[in-house]
């Protein structure tokens, strides 16, 4: 039986469930798809410290997960950024169907997570990413100086509520709870947290109301019935934070595996479902602890479970090995190697950054110019700084200043070797999680650029008006970078378009007048507004 389609094991979710079940399962030498419609990592990439995962004494949820990608890569692993839209499990071969393609599988691990709950008060869908945010480390600095409510009684509020005191006025907690439903230990260090932090027990947000931005907030004592009113100062507005659990991403396979009155996936101990072949892990599963640790742990559990199961089926059904041993190299200890390492991880231009680079820059088609347009000003120095550090790393890309008026803000271009300009941009400097970014943008304009699929390259091909796309980002926000990347794979093939990348602390102006409180925020001929990070279908389908 030969098809190209038909994988021993795919994982649907690219979190640390699916990547871990993926790295075990691709080490044993199956053929394992993961598939993603979003972006890799799952919700602990907006997470900005993870301090108890065994072995990591501190890192970030984006770089975690990174990691896991790449190793399972390593192994052999594919990952494809598609979305499933059905799924077939009956019989021994499954079946995925995604937007763009059906794929086979002898084994199938749901691993789709859960998403932030939404508590579906008065305002809340109004002003959210005007106001209403979900993540703290994308959008904290939003609101510095201001008064910022956190709503939740668990870990992650207490947690995120001790981070937003570095920028907010005053933090207020809204428990709806008579206490913290997390660890002591956590919630004595929010409880001792003053003066930053004033909590309200048993509480609720009844109603946020505003004109273009949240300007009253009332809230209710669910006990007593008494309400107290927070009011804006003149000109001025706050923040509210929602943490108030998460809602399992189920809907999928409703009615096609066995779930709880929740909605959560049951398993037995190996994690398998209801259904012959078919597993689940991580934050959709029926648990006590929702934590990175348990997520991993299930992945493991789940591949080993589905590993047995496909190589009964290898026998059953006579199938020969799917797996293809020339992806990988294998050392004298039988030890698996990579095969090769992504460039441009790292956000630091070190010497072996600059090697890395010069291996990007190599497979430029064509030439290009990075032009420094700059004035008198600190952010110009800042610019002209950070571009001497690019200079000379490949004659594929050349570095040049041009003057620009003193009372411009100063960018970033991108010229053909002609002097053609581009219509890429960055306002700004791309420092923090927009380096790699913004390589990954030039090497997208260079001819060469980021696989994509021929169906995304066909639908590119048809669009035939000029597009101009602003993405407005914050150096701070883990979710940014991969709306940038996706939308240079577009934009650096339309021919006729420009594509700016604003860091929001350059652009005020563009925050006022599209009412921006959240990023990432893509702004489509200065008129569509989208918030939150979106793939490249996701991105052409709003084109």
């Amino acid at each position: 039986m030969a098809n190209n389609n038909l994988y021993d094991l795919i994982v649907i979710g690219a979190g640390p469930a699916g990547l871990t079940a993926a790295i075990y399962m691709a080490r044993a030498r199956y053929k394992t798809l993961v598939l993603e419609k979003s972006d890799v990592g799952g919700q602990i990439t907006i997470t900005s410290e993870v301090v108890n995962y065994p072995g990591i004494k501190s890192t970030d949820g984006k770089e975690l997960t990174q990691e896991m990608a790449k190793q399972a890569k390593s192994f052999g692993a594919e990952i494809k950024t598609d979305e499933v839209v059905d799924i077939d499990l009956s019989g021994d071969i499954k079946k995925i169907i995604t937007k763009n393609n059906t794929y086979e599988a002898l084994t199938v691990i749901i691993a789709t997570g859960a998403n932030p709950r939404q508590l579906g008060f008065e305002g809340e869908a109004k002003f959210k990413g005007r106001g209403v945010a979900y993540c703290a480390t994308c959008d904290g600095e939003f609101f510095t100086d201001k008064e910022i409510f956190v709503v939740g009684g668990g870990f992650a509020a207490c947690e995120e509520g001790m981070f937003l005191t570095r920028y907010g006025k005053q933090v207020t907690m809204i428990v709806r709870e008579d206490d913290f439903t997390c660890a002591s230990s956590i919630a004595e260090k929010v409880k001792n947290h003053v003066p930053k932090i004033n909590i309200h027990f048993n509480t609720q947000v009844e109603e946020i109301t505003g004109d273009n931005f949240p300007k009253k907030a009332v809230f209710v004592n669910n006990k007593t019935g008494e309400k107290f009113t927070y009011e804006a100062p003149e000109n001025d507005t706050f923040g509210t934070f929602v943490f108030a659990g998460y809602v399992p991403n189920t809907s999928l396979i409703k009615g096609k595996v066995e779930l709880d009155s929740q909605g959560y996936v049951i398993t037995d101990e190996n994690r398998a479902t209801n259904v012959n072949g078919v597993f689940a892990a991580g934050d959709l599963c029926v648990k006590n602890l929702r934590q990175v640790v348990t997520a991993t742990a299930d992945g493991a559990i789940a591949a080993t479970s589905a590993e047995k199961i496909a190589a009964q089926k290898h026998i059953e059904l006579k199938i020969e090995n799917l797996f293809d041993i020339s992806r990988v190299k294998v050392d004298e200890n039988n030890e698996v190697k990579k095969v090769e390492a992504n460039a441009g991880d790292d956000s630091f231009i070190t010497d072996e950054m600059k090697a890395q680079l010069s291996g990007v820059f190599s497979k430029f088609e064509r030439k290009l110019i990075l032009v420094a347009n700059v004035n008198n000003s600190d952010l110009s120095k800042e610019i002209s700084g950070f571009l001497s550090e690019l200079s000379g790393i490949s004659d594929n890309l050349t570095i040049k200043t041009k003057e620009i008026p003193s009372d411009e803000t100063a960018f970033i271009s991108l010229e053909t070797q002609d002097g053609k300009d581009t219509g890429y941009k960055f306002v700004g400097v791309p420092g923090g999680h927009e380096f790699t970014s913004f390589v990954l943008s030039i090497y997208n304009y260079s001819g060469k650029g980021q696989a994509i699929e021929e169906y995304q390259r066909e639908k590119i091909s048809s669009i035939k008006e000029e597009k101009n796309i602003k993405i407005v980002v914050s150096l701070s926000c883990t979710k940014c970078p991969d709306l940038v990347i996706a939308t240079s794979q577009i934009a650096g093939k339309l021919e006729k378009s420009k594509f700016e990348v604003h860091d929001i602390a350059y652009s005020q102006y563009l925050r006022e007048k599209y009412n921006i409180m959240s990023v990432p925020c893509m702004i489509i001929n200065d008129d569509k507004v989208i918030f939150g990070k979106k793939n490249v279908d996701e991105i052409l389908e709003a084109l």
